[in-house]
């Protein structure tokens, strides 16, 4: 398509679908004209995609997930068809900067860190591979919040408004439309149960279309909103209870209002529960009736749907399958366990117990009943089945949703060669001795077309033109970039590329946060959701020991760093929230210091999102994977900034094993115990004291937290989390810490070397191409889907 066809399409669009003419056209206008004008292009090989499905009969994966955190989408489908100097000649050639229009598309508000990453990765990779899908999630009108901070630095939380604006890449769908009950109680008729909810809210389907790379295929993102059965009570308005008039509506449309809703109350908990059923339920019922309308029958349904349960979220697919089999349809209840169980894999994403979901009994009696009393039978069965077993998914009175996954998945799979050993010995190690062949790794990996071509066009040009464009789908062609490391041309090519990002990040954080950066210091990043095993307070009590070290001895020849912050806390987890409180209040005081404000500044830049990650990762010179060993499943965040060329200080955790594996360990920082280290590390009593006592960098930087020496002389603003790590330190950030900061001035005589350092960079670039998600889905596809390729 011509930038002259492409430039008439929008007019067309501005004129008769927005009622516009160019000379009143806004960059909204623009932007949406745009919009329609990339969709008209992607209807095309969607429509045929779903064709050629119906025609093979192919089988397809659905996968299932509570986020999907797919970001501005214009960029996106304009790069996978190719369209990019098209697009930006057209908007050009109407008046408008082209980097304004594609800014002025907001974020999806659909999720909130890796978990919903991924997932948007995937579905670009099934496209780009031509393995036919769908994407099943909830269609959250306010998403997790938008952040932002107080005067004092707390985080303050308001509804994301994503949706205020017409969404111009999805397209409703009112006859895919299923009625979800809740509640209710359950009875016998003969044989059957029936189960007959007390409340209901109907799932309608929105579809986005994603398309795959040279537009060859098109997969479906399918969100669920939630309506009211009845809608507006004409008699209560009438009487003057206009709240009551309203009522139903809004008690819907709060099952798909906010990701996440705070679970610290009884009636968080149960809209959790409800929002997870919900869109399972939905997705479940969308893939019975898909099956059943191509004529085949039910017990085939494992020859025709993978369907893929991203975490524990939507856990209750297991039973809701065997209910719609079993009481819907009539088939055998054990009959309809194992066609649930053929057609269900479970990702685990987490070693935390605490992480993996558990509902009370009752509340499962109350939202599902029906539901309970089949895990009950699914329990009972597997009992019979392994009386050996120690684990079991009732018991001290819960619902235990991993043991729930397991045991109704064919396969399960960890996301790091690591954290899939761990699953085995930890968290599923009874169940793993009882299902020897059921646990198989799948380590994550990300869409270069996004973390790459799209995020960073000034290195995809230097690679483009060192090894052609053959990475763009088969990234392990950045091999090939090895011997450019040596390159003196490459290697002052790649650090310009390097410096133009960090010149644009600058410039940037002036226009947007009000603070001035240099461009030639060091970029120390951490962008993640906020989280005690993260440990963002590790980083940032080795920030205060720098800081202490630089005005100590003020004539060192101190390498310069800007440490940059982005991540939101859960609502209700207290001590993240303190963290990001800690780190505004250690900037303050920090960029305002007159002796260390040249050298060393401090940057959290509020409402991380995708976007602000496509300015941060491809600036950023050092990435830091500092999680306590054994606790980070993988992380994806670690592949993006390795593929853009940034050194990175990690621990033995998650896919920074690999990581470390593939790009050297020469190339890589690493610092602190490994996992079993920890483990016998937390065993000893006073280790957090024991740490503190024998480093005193440490022990000053608590004492002046302590004292209030960044809170304004007020020695109890942070008096919880400096007693968590005095006498608690579950996630052994004292003992970590020594190790840490010998890394960082490890760091700091690598960066020193200009040469030496892009020399490395080069390499974690070059050696990066593992860690595409096409290659992850392409071992889903022949491990755990049995999925073949369309194209």
């Amino acid at each position: 398509m011509s930038s002259e066809d492409l430039k008439v399409a929008v007019l067309h669009h501005l004129h008769y679908s927005l009622g516009k003419d160019l000379p009143n056209a806004t960059t909204y206008d623009i932007r949406m004209a745009l919009t329609l004008s990339v969709r008209d292009r992607i209807v095309t090989p969607w429509f045929e995609a779903t064709r050629a499905t119906y025609a093979a009969q192919a089988k397809r994966v659905y996968y299932l997930s509570m986020e999907f955190l797919i970001g501005r989408l214009l960029e996106d489908a304009i790069t996978n068809l190719g369209l990019m100097d098209a697009a930006r000649a057209a908007t050009e050639a109407l008046g408008f900067d082209p980097v304004a229009v594609v800014a002025d598309e907001p974020d999806a508000a659909l999720g909130n860190g890796g978990l919903g990453r991924l997932a948007a990765c995937f579905l670009d990779s099934m496209s780009t591979l031509g393995c036919p899908g769908y994407g099943y999630g909830i269609r959250y009108e306010h998403g997790l919040f938008k952040q932002s901070f107080d005067a004092e630095g707390r985080q303050l939380e308001a509804p994301e408004d994503w949706l205020r604006q017409k969404h111009g890449w999805e397209f409703a769908r009112p006859e895919a439309a299923f009625t979800i009950g809740f509640g209710g109680a359950v009875h016998e008729e003969g044989a059957r149960a029936v189960w007959t909810p007390a409340d209901a809210v109907i799932a309608q389907a929105f579809d986005t279309p994603v398309i795959g790379w040279k537009g060859r295929w098109a997969n479906t993102l399918r969100l669920w909103g939630a309506l009211p059965l009845e809608g507006f009570d004409l008699a209560a308005f009438n009487r003057g209870d206009y709240a009551a008039a309203a009522e139903p509506e809004a008690l819907a449309r709060t099952i798909s209002r906010v990701l996440y809703p705070d679970d610290t109350t009884e009636r968080g908990r149960e809209l959790r529960l409800r929002q997870e059923f919900f869109f399972t339920a939905a997705a479940l019922r969308d893939i019975l009736r898909r099956h059943m309308a191509s004529g085949l029958d039910l017990p085939a349904l494992p020859r025709h749907a993978a369907i893929q349960l991203n975490d524990t979220h939507p856990a209750i697919a297991g039973p809701e399958m065997v209910r719609l089999l079993h009481d819907d349809h009539g088939l055998e209840f054990a009959d309809s366990v194992e066609i649930a169980r053929a057609c269900l894999g479970y990702t685990n994403h987490t070693l935390m117990p605490e992480a993996l979901e558990r509902w009370s009994e009752g509340l499962m009696a109350e939202v599902l009943p029906r539901h309970l009393q089949i895990i009950a039978r699914i329990d009972e069965a597997h009992a019979r089945a392994h009386p050996e077993r120690r684990s079991a998914i009732l018991g001290d009175g819960e619902v235990r949703m991993g043991e729930l996954s397991f045991v109704m998945a064919h396969k399960v799979n960890g996301v790091s060669a690591l954290h899939s050993d761990l699953v085995k010995s930890t968290v599923f190690a009874d169940l793993h001795g009882l299902h020897p062949d059921r646990i198989v790794n799948q380590t994550n990996g990300v869409t270069p077309r996004r973390w790459i071509l799209g995020a960073n066009p000034g290195l995809s040009r230097l690679v483009t033109e060192a090894i052609g464009p053959g990475w763009i789908d088969d990234l392990e062609q950045l091999q090939r970039l090895e011997p450019f490391a040596d390159d003196a041309g490459f290697i002052d090519a790649f650090a310009r590329a390097k410096r133009d990002n960090k010149a644009a990040l600058s410039d940037w954080l002036r226009e947007t946060q009000g603070i001035a950066v240099d461009p030639l210091a060091m970029f120390d990043v951490q962008i993640k959701r906020i989280h005690e095993y993260k440990r963002q307070h590790m980083n940032m009590l080795e920030t205060i020991a720098l800081w202490n070290d630089m005005r100590d001895d003020p004539g060192a020849d101190w390498v310069p760093r800007v440490r940059i912050f982005g991540g939101k806390a859960a609502p209700g987890y207290v001590m993240a929230k303190e963290i990001i409180h800690l780190i505004n209040s250690v900037a303050r005081v920090m960029n305002a210091d007159p002796a260390t404000q040249a050298r060393l500044r401090v940057v959290f830049a509020p409402n991380y999102n995708v976007s602000m990650a496509e300015r941060l990762i491809p600036a950023a010179d050092l990435s830091e994977q500092i999680s306590t060993a054994g606790k980070e499943a993988s992380g994806t965040g670690n592949m993006k900034f390795t593929m853009n060329g940034a050194l990175t200080i990690g621990t033995l955790d998650g896919a920074n094993v690999e990581i470390r594996e593939r790009v050297g360990a020469e190339n890589f920082f690493l610092f602190g115990m490994t996992a079993e280290e920890v483990d016998a590390r937390r065993a000893q009593p006073d280790h957090a004291a024991q740490a503190i006592a024998e480093s005193p960098r440490l022990a000053r930087a608590l004492e002046q937290i302590a004292a209030g020496a960044f809170s304004g002389g007020d020695g109890g603003c942070f008096a919880g989390l400096v007693e968590n790590l005095r006498h608690h330190d579950y996630f052994t950030v004292c003992a970590d810490f020594d190790s840490y900061a010998e890394a960082q001035r490890r760091v700091d005589a690598a960066y020193a070397d200009p040469k030496g350092w892009i020399r490395m960079a080069v390499l974690n670039t070059a050696r990066s191409g593992w860690f595409s998600s096409d290659r992850t889905i392409r071992g889903y596809m022949a491990d755990i889907w049995g999925v073949a390729p369309m194209i």
